[in-house]
């Protein structure tokens, strides 16, 4: 087959039918550049169903392109073009057509030396990468390489090295498109989200030649700071570099003006001028900021390539909303040009990409962020070094509730075991703090307070950064970015909040989540767990007081003391909202999680409860269960255990009056954990249906309350159209739901669940995003029965699901009202939201 005739090459120019889907993205933006007048040399497009017939063993007629090799020095360089920049390719091979004639020629205009480095760099190339030759063979340099680098060659395979420029040029364009073929290439690409299949096409391009007499030279020129986002012109310009090849005279310049050498722009102003006005027409005309690669020939620039400039998370916010207004895009464009996860980085201190790292040892990224501290092995350590102003790494196997407090003291959390919704995962996030959890090859000596990583060792006190947005454990003090919410990170967020979208509300547990909460604006609060106010040191006592009493009387007399301290919680959470809903769970955990398991702490309870050990332990051994997590916790709880709910729904209730006549009205909502049959709904709205009629009277004093259910169970997601007469609204803990519709413990998949995605059993963990097809059906059915028993029921997420931007699309489009995260995921919240409303805009007008 004639491959021009067929359209398989087509010379880039104004008016081909260049596209990125067949020709890569590559191709076209140079036919962008060749539409802007720019100066570019010229070049050709091989479309990837050539670039697969190559692959595939087909002849590779290249006659369409055998007029570059008459024109000028009659070299070309190939460069891969994929769909999309980030798939990567194989590399890009330049000097292609140059032999001992055009050697010769070249030698006399750029001198003898410069040619020789010019021809060896493609010798080398050539040798190593197409013809796959040993590469120790062809390492020489200096005089007399480029006649060793053609014996070397002609010894190993027994020919000349080819003299033909289309011979050269068609076993190169076989190699790349072999190479993007291969097993290798496929997983690299898979691992940065290509698909297996991925095309790829292939870019033939005249070479400007960056070596001879007067100013000549290749470099890059980008207008922006990669990490910053701050408009500054940042590159280099290498005078005497063509390619690989090293000319004589080469030196480096700035490119504006440095104190510390010369630059291009005292050099050659003209040249300077003119690569700025290219930089800012290709950034009106492409609608991006390009990084532009150049070569300069005797004081002629040539444009090479451009590609969007790679930046941090805070410079991709800055860019887009410089970009937005500058009249370049519109703001719902803006909106969509920066991923979601990309606003969790600004929240917080993040290593310096600049900087060196000492790794040690990565796991799970669990929550994002970079601090750095003195490792410390308790939460009692914590709590000591907190206290002496001194930043700790709290280090576990894995994290209990009883750590809570040692991780308020930390600066960041490191655990060997864990998942993305373990306990520690899910807490560090509600704080704020860096979180590395599933730690590999990590060993923790607690006997001794040694912590083993790396084939190190690190004592308790030594410093270590945890870099919670990239899973990796450094040692020593890291160089850490400030956090970025600055003027771009509010307006992006104004824009997106314009753009609609379904609701976002934070998990809030203290009067600090809340705050943080409507710093970032949520729409109120999706879910407070009231068991964290219980391990409160003021609190547990009387907690463990109750746990103990035989009699019902003996349970209230103990709750009574922890009822002021809940009530004023509320309180504090209610005023802090303003009026905006309040969600709160009832007690959840099993009673177990409140006591001690080890003797000196079963001591110490038997002598403030005035007990016998034996009587203590007897006690804590009958409340043990083989499978907590589905025992006697939740609704379960507070149905065999009333005191405890009732005393939780009066202090919401009598917190309800105050907090309303200090200001904004408050209407709680109230949510029932883990329900799976209606009764259980009936007989806890009996209850605190009662309660609210004694606060009323009590207080003489009018409100209004919400009940609810956490679906958390299969079985309450199959029955909601039963649950939902009882229920004002259902949120989805989609953290249980998926733990108990897998039947997979959240705090150990961790262990085996990149070999399950590695292996596609799994396509992404279920844990990190929610699955559709499974989980996604539960909610699906449980949201429609619902809604057929009372259309106008709230539905809701308040997993941490509700913070992933791909869960909240699927719950935009189920047409849920809101979802809810931990405060520090509601910026990501807000964005995802809002991009799925413009998604959803684009289709109708589609």
């Amino acid at each position: 087959m004639d491959m021009q005739r067929a359209g398989d090459i087509t010379e880039i120019t104004p008016s081909a039918a260049i596209e990125t889907t067949r020709h890569g993205w590559r191709a076209k933006c140079l036919q962008r550049l060749v539409r802007m007048a720019l100066p570019v040399p010229r070049s050709f497009a091989i479309c990837s169903d050539a670039v697969h017939a190559i692959a595939g063993g087909n002849p590779v007629p290249v006659s369409a392109l055998a007029g570059l090799f008459d024109q000028g020095d009659g070299l070309v360089g190939v460069r891969p073009s994929a769909a999309t920049p980030d798939w990567g390719g194989p590399g890009t091979v330049l000097n292609v057509g140059i032999n001992n004639d055009s050697h010769a020629r070249l030698a006399e205009r750029i001198g003898t030396q410069n040619a020789d480095a010019v021809y060896l760099s493609f010798v080398q190339n050539y040798a190593i990468h197409i013809a796959r030759l040993d590469p120790d063979m062809f390492a020489q340099d200096g005089p007399g390489a480029l006649a060793e680098a053609l014996r070397c060659y002609r010894d190993e395979t027994d020919e000349e090295f080819p003299q033909d420029p289309c011979q050269q040029l068609a076993e190169v364009l076989r190699s790349m498109a072999r190479a993007w073929d291969g097993p290798t290439a496929r997983l690299l690409r898979q691992a940065k989200g290509a698909p297996a299949d991925a095309p790829l096409g292939l870019v033939v391009q005249h070479m400007a030649l960056a070596m001879g007499p007067g100013l000549s030279g290749s470099g890059s020129i980008q207008f922006i700071d990669p990490v910053t986002g701050i408009a500054r012109v940042t590159g280099r310009f290498r005078g005497q570099h063509h390619g690989s090849a090293v000319g004589t005279g080469a030196e480096t310049l700035y490119l504006t003006r440095d104190p510390r050498g010369m630059s291009l722009e005292e050099v050659a102003p003209e040249i300077f001028a003119d690569l700025v006005r290219f930089g800012v027409a290709a950034r009106e005309r492409l609608r991006e900021e390009m990084q532009i690669e150049f070569v300069v020939t005797e004081g002629r620039i040539s444009i090479i390539d451009a590609a969007r400039v790679k930046r941090s998370s805070r410079a991709s916010v800055r860019i887009a909303v410089a970009l937005a207004d500058d009249g370049v895009i519109p703001r719902p464009e803006a909106v969509m040009r920066v991923e979601p996860r990309a606003l969790a980085d600004l929240l917080h201190h993040q290593v310096d990409p600049r900087a060196p790292r000492d790794l040690i040892a990565s796991g799970i990224n669990a929550s994002p962020g970079a601090a750095t501290g003195r490792i410390v092995f308790s939460a009692a350590a914590a709590q000591a070094s907190a206290a002496r102003d001194e930043p700790c790494v709290l280090v576990r196997r894995e994290t209990v509730p009883e750590d809570i407090r040692g991780m308020h003291a930390s600066v960041a959390v490191l655990t060997e075991r864990g998942g993305t919704t373990s306990h520690a995962a899910v807490i560090a996030r509600g704080l704020g703090l860096p979180c590395i959890v599933g730690a590999s090859g990590l060993t923790i000596d607690g006997r001794n307070r040694i912590l083993r990583a790396g084939g190190r060792s690190f004592r308790e006190g030594e410093v270590v950064t945890i870099d919670g947005t990239s899973g990796e454990v450094l040692a020593g003090a890291a160089a850490l970015l400030e956090p970025a919410l600055d003027d771009s990170f509010s307006r992006l967020l104004e824009w997106a909040d314009a753009a609609g979208g379904i609701g976002v509300r934070a998990n809030a547990d203290t009067p600090e989540d809340a705050r943080t909460a409507r710093k970032f604006t949520a729409q109120g609060i999706g879910l407070c767990r009231t068991e964290h106010m219980f391990f409160d040191m003021d609190r547990l006592p009387a907690m463990r007081e109750m746990i103990f009493a035989d009699k019902p009387a003996d349970r209230k007399l103990a709750l009574d003391r922890i009822l002021p301290m809940q009530r004023q919680d509320f309180i504090a959470l209610f005023e802090i909202m303003a009026g905006l809903p309040v969600t709160i769970r009832l007690f959840d955990p099993p009673l177990h999680e409140f006591l001690p398991h080890d003797r000196e702490g079963l001591r110490e309870l038997a002598e403030s409860l005035d007990l016998p050990l034996s009587d203590v332990t007897r006690r804590v051994e009958a409340l043990s269960e083989f499978n907590p997590m589905l025992g006697m916790r939740g609704v379960r709880l507070g149905i065999t255990v009333p005191e405890i709910y009732e005393m939780q729904a009066r202090a919401i209730f009598e917190a309800t009056v105050e907090a309303s006549r200090k200001g904004d009205p408050v209407v709680p909502e109230i949510m029932i954990p883990l329900v799976s049959a209606m009764r259980e709904v009936e007989l806890v709205k009996t209850r605190v249906d009662a309660v609210a009629a004694a606060v009323r009277n009590e207080r003489r004093a009018d409100f209004t309350y919400r009940l609810g259910v956490m679906v958390e169970t299969p079985r309450a997601a199959l029955r909601a159209g039963d649950i939902a007469a009882h229920s004002a609204f259902l949120s989805f803990g989609t953290n249980d739901l998926t733990q108990m519709t897998y039947g997979l413990s959240r705090d150990d998949a961790g262990r085996f669940m990149g070999i399950y995605v590695g292996q596609r059993v799994y396509a992404e963990d279920p844990f990190h995003i929610l699955d559709q097809d499974g989980v996604g059906e539960l909610l699906l059915t449980g949201a429609q029965r619902a809604r057929q028993q009372k259309p106008g029921i709230t539905i809701s997420v308040c997993g941490e699901h509700g913070g992933n931007p791909e869960s909240i699309a699927f719950c935009h489009e189920a047409g849920f009202d809101y979802v809810s995260c931990s405060p520090f995921r509601v910026p990501v919240a807000r964005l995802a939201a809002a991009q799925s409303a413009i998604r959803g805009r684009l289709g109708q007008r589609g």
